[in-house]
């Protein structure tokens, strides 16, 4: 929720903390460390205007960006009350963002290796809404709040178990003990002296094996890290007018190609490059998952710490939970292995190459991943079931689609050979089809679908290969989709809308049939309004699991 302009009337100035002093230490780095592109050229620019008499440009420009900072935390307040946690910011024109207390869906506290130095962490509200245009529509962020503060407010958000509650402080005075005090930390301090220890409510589910770093090479991870260090390189490189002939590493390696045989020049550098990229991987593998522990708490929790340099500590609220994803690539799936992903709101679940917050187990062994997720969903039975195939348009379907491109490419080839160009280029494209062959068999292998008690589950894809286990209550609706070629073939793509996870999961390439039934099992009495009996004297098919048809 974002409010702008609070009534002057309301007494709303009461108990606004300011973030941590110490943060002026991190805003500045972080801001300077943003905007060098632009301070370089203002050092450059301040250098070649008037014979350099323009030099102070480049440190006015520090200035002006540590000022900001100073100023960011001078403007921003934070409060804690029983119902909400709320941000305020902003100078000329203030804004106040507010968490509610009884929609947070999980909290992620990070510490960066500044951070830590200085005993400051980040903790990043999610409330599981759709962000706004504003980007404070799914929580809120408390940028560098002090590690004992920011592990308390977790617990107070997630657990509610700590000694004195925001619920029992709310009718005391800021003054009072147990009170929520204006200034200085949030949550009263109890030495652990004065106190007998609490047995540890904590059941570890996992622990990092550090011999799991072995499958780090088979990810993405490596080469995606290598081509953005080599376009950094090549954009500075443009920047500065500087030609890679120019460097003398590359134009050393040049040299030696030009004075080795093809074949070796080329086996070299596969080499380097399988060797850079392995580096690469296994060095991302241990700076975000070493450390990684996920353990349940007694009160309905999961709490998932991380991290070498930067520690990440993330909690789930189990009732959010709503599912899992089982990610097994083709390259993981070749040495046995897979990676595990919660299906929850309020948690960021792509676009980060760690997996980001919703990840529950980074590449492992499939027979770990497999048991940890039956101890989250506390039922093995979605995890081991046997998938119900989609029947043979679908199996035409998988091969249609993975032979179109190779149809294509023989008929480019062709015409290129025609022109006079080498009759080599065939015996390449022939090669593809194979290839395409076994990827459309291991596409169909692949998919299918289950419904085991109340849970959906469903399986697709090769190359990237995803089992998604879906818990049925947490499914708001079905969208039936057919493309031209789906209608012909009497196939159908059922997708279950949900408000956690990726939002939409596919059950792919169904039997309409199929289809309807499936929707109509798994919440029933939802198409009731759109089913009517199947027309007399249309055969069904033996795989259709229910003659109903929609209107």
């Amino acid at each position: 929720m974002t409010v702008n302009d609070f009534q002057h009337g309301d007494r709303v100035d009461e108990g606004w903390r300011r973030l941590s002093a110490r943060m002026l230490l991190v805003y500045p780095v972080k801001e300077l460390t943003r905007y060098i592109p632009a301070l370089a050229g203002l050092v450059v620019a301040g250098r070649s205007v008037g014979d350099g008499e323009m030099w102070w440009w480049g440190p006015l420009g520090v200035v002006i960006v540590i000022a900001l900072s100073v100023l960011r935390w001078a403007t921003t307040r934070y409060r804690i009350t029983p119902e909400q946690v709320q941000l305020r910011t902003g100078l000329f024109q203030r804004k106040t963002v507010a968490a509610p207390a009884d929609r947070v869906r999980s909290v992620d506290v990070t510490a960066s290796p500044l951070h830590r130095l200085l005993g400051l962490a980040k903790v990043d509200i999610g409330t599981g809404s759709q962000r706004s245009a504003s980007g404070s529509g799914s929580g809120l962020t408390l940028d560098s709040l002090p590690t004992a503060e920011a592990a308390a407010l977790r617990a107070e958000l997630l657990h509610r178990a700590l000694p004195s509650s925001l619920d029992e402080r709310a009718g005391s005075s800021p003054s009072e003990p147990g009170g929520l005090p204006s200034e200085g930390v949030p949550f009263e301090v109890v030495p652990v002296g004065d106190v007998p220890a609490a047995p540890d409510p904590d059941i570890e589910l996992v622990r990092l094996d550090p011999r799991w770093v072995r499958f780090a090479p088979f990810t993405m991870s490596g080469v995606l890290a290598a081509a953005a260090i080599l376009g950094l390189g090549w954009n500075l490189l443009d920047q500065m007018n500087v030609t890679p002939n120019d460097v003398g590493p590359v134009r050393g390696f040049v040299d030696h190609m030009e004075q080795t045989a093809i074949w070796l020049g080329i086996l070299q550098v596969m080499a380097a490059l399988a060797g850079t990229v392995t580096a690469l991987s296994i060095g991302g593998y241990v700076l975000s998952y070493w450390g990684f522990r996920l353990t349940r708490h007694a009160q309905g929790s999961l709490h998932i710490t991380r991290g070498l340099l930067t520690t990440r500590a993330t909690s789930i609220e189990e009732r959010r939970l709503l599912g899992v994803e089982l990610g097994e690539p083709l390259l993981l799936r070749a040495v046995h292995a897979a990676r595990l992903s919660g299906i929850t709101t309020g948690l960021e679940s792509k676009g980060r190459a760690d997996g980001g917050s919703s990840l529950l187990l980074p590449p492992a062994p499939i027979t770990v991943a497999r048991a940890l997720a039956t101890q989250i969903l506390r039922d093995p039975a979605p995890v081991e079931a046997s998938l119900t195939a989609h029947g043979p348009a679908a199996r035409r379907r998988r091969f249609l689609r993975a032979l179109q491109p190779v149809f294509v490419l023989m008929v480019v080839v062709g015409v290129a050979i025609w022109s006079g160009d080498s009759p080599w280029l065939g015996l390449g494209v022939a090669l593809t089809i194979p290839f395409a062959v076994l990827l459309a068999a291991d596409r169909y292998r692949s998919l299918g679908h289950a419904l085991s008690g109340g849970t959906l589950v469903t399986q697709q894809g090769s190359l990237g290969r995803r089992r998604d286990v879906l818990a049925c209550d947490g499914i708001i609706g079905w969208n039936f989709r057919q493309t031209y070629f789906q209608r012909r073939a009497g196939l159908a793509t059922l997708t279950a809308t949900t408000a956690a996870g990726r939002q939409r999961y596919d059950v792919t390439d169904l039997p309409l049939s199929m289809a309807v039934a499936l929707g109509n099992r798994a919440l029933p009495g939802l198409l009731g309004d759109f089913l009517k009996p199947e027309v007399p004297g249309v055969p069904e098919a033996p795989w259709a699991a229910s003659p109903i048809t929609l209107r």
